[in-house]
């Protein structure tokens, strides 16, 4: 059952790294308590995963774990948290997301038992119903094999339980190409919408039979999406900032139904969420460039309680393999965040981390913590997920507008034209969710099988 959020936990001046307004406590490790931990995460290099190749598999993952527990205990950190995102083979067959999960934990364990490392260990399987088109969101193999790999990886050893979900792709990936705020609207505000409250459902259920912790899911196939294509120049940065407060309802409904953190990494909408829930967050940026570029590469550390390297593969470098090099950055951030709230600076440095970032794009400027609260205050003022939609949407034109107009805010005329249109386009739309819905869903019939979505379309 959802339990909405209809106010705010933090305020702007609240609002900074390390500090949650409901930590998490487990195993030694307390996250939001006042420290900024770092969360690792790391891949195999590009190669098949089959039968002849699953020791070779085990062996890379037991050199990366190996590796950079090493290297964390050289540079004296004694607390981390290891994020183990499965690949679609290894979520297809639940048994060998499980037997790696196992392995991971053995490693952990050696390192508390010798070296007195506490650690959480988060497992991700993937979101394997993308494999079928239109995707199978309620039922099926594919939903089957996933809900299998959460409660096997589980019991074998996972503290976090998280996925990166991708109910709604189906009209989000078009749109995102096409700058049409419709149907980012359609796709995330009312089918991801739906997907998270029947998907987090169950991840909870699981969490609760496996005494686990229900961390939270990302909207990175859709926000993260729009922010590299915009980086890239394929789309303009005023509409990948207006998809990234749009996503903040999407991935709010976890919390709602019985997530309590912490968020994934790769979610930058967790900056909202943690205005909202106070839930503790992970987040990712300029230690994240390995995996993703991106225009924000500061700015989210102001608010991270986690702070992860995204992921990065088991490559050498010239200083040894990829993953040791990601531990030693992500342990000199977080040494810095840490020994700033030592002294009583924290606020200065989250401060200068918002403003060496914020003046330069659009999707940093709706990230400062004034913009943050007014998304969030805009977000929970409303009761259905498409309203909120539409309401976060506008308040974040209106603060990149409002940017503008004050010099503060820099803005090419090619950015500004579609600031106008998109402005435009949200003012249109109707105040009423069922009206929006009829307009929009003989639009994507050909994508989307509504069936699988049956809390909105139970007609179906």
């Amino acid at each position: 059952m959802r339990r909405p959020f209809r106010h705010l936990t933090f305020t702007a001046d609240d609002l900074v790294f390390g500090r949650a307004k409901f930590p998490v406590s487990r195993n030694g490790v307390v996250i939001g308590g006042g420290d900024v931990i770092p969360e690792i995460k790391f891949t195999l290099p590009p190669m098949d995963i089959t039968e002849n190749s699953f020791r070779e598999v085990k062996t890379l993952y037991s050199e990366m774990m190996t590796g950079v527990c090493q290297r964390a205990i050289e540079l004296h950190q004694k607390k981390l948290v290891v994020e183990f995102e499965l690949l679609p083979p290894m979520t297809i067959k639940p048994a060998w997301g499980e037997t790696l999960t196992h392995l991971l934990k053995e490693i952990l364990e050696s390192f508390r038992a010798n070296h007195q490392l506490t650690y959480l260990l988060r497992i991700t399987p993937v979101d394997i119903r993308e494999l079928q088109k239109p995707p199978k969101r309620i039922e099926g193999e594919e939903f089957a094999c996933m809900m299998e790999s959460f409660r096997r990886c589980a019991l074998a050893g996972g503290d976090l339980l998280s996925i990166e979900s991708t109910g709604g792709k189906e009209v989000t990936d078009p749109a995102i190409m096409e700058g049409d705020i419709r149907g980012i609207i359609f796709g995330t505000g009312v089918l991801a919408c739906a997907d998270m409250e029947f998907l987090w459902d169950h991840i909870c259920e699981i969490a609760r039979e496996t005494n686990t912790i229900p961390a939270g899911d990302t909207a990175c196939g859709i926000g993260n999406t729009a922010m590299v294509l915009a980086d890239q120049g394929y789309i303009p940065k005023v509409f990948a900032a207006i998809v990234r407060a749009v996503t903040a309802v999407r991935s709010l409904v976890a919390y709602e139904v019985g997530a309590i953190g912490p968020g994934k990494d790769c979610g930058y909408e967790n900056t909202i969420l943690k205005a909202i829930t106070g839930f503790l967050m992970s987040l990712e940026g300029k230690s994240a460039a390995c995996a993703h570029l991106s225009a924000i590469g500061n700015i989210a550390g102001a608010y991270a309680d986690l702070w992860s390297n995204e992921s990065v593969q088991q490559v050498k470098l010239l200083s040894g393999m990829a993953p040791v090099v990601s531990m030693e950055q992500l342990v000199y951030d977080c040494r810095l965040f840490n020994v700033s709230t030592k002294n009583g600076k924290a606020g200065e440095l989250r401060d200068l981390l918002v403003a060496s970032d914020a003046q330069l794009d659009p999707q940093a400027f709706i990230m400062t913590p004034a913009s943050v609260v007014r998304l969030a205050q805009a977000l929970v003022s409303e009761s259905d997920d498409y309203r909120r939609s539409v309401r976060v949407a506008r308040e974040a034109v209106i603060i990149m507008q409002e940017g503008h107009a004050c010099d503060i805010l820099p803005l090419p005329d090619r950015e500004r034209s579609w600031l106008d249109r998109l402005d435009s386009t949200l003012r249109e739309l109707p105040e009423n969710r069922e009206q929006f819905i009829a307009e929009e869903q003989d639009r994507w019939c050909e994508h989307v099988d509504y069936s699988q979505y049956r809390s909105t379309f139970a007609h179906v």
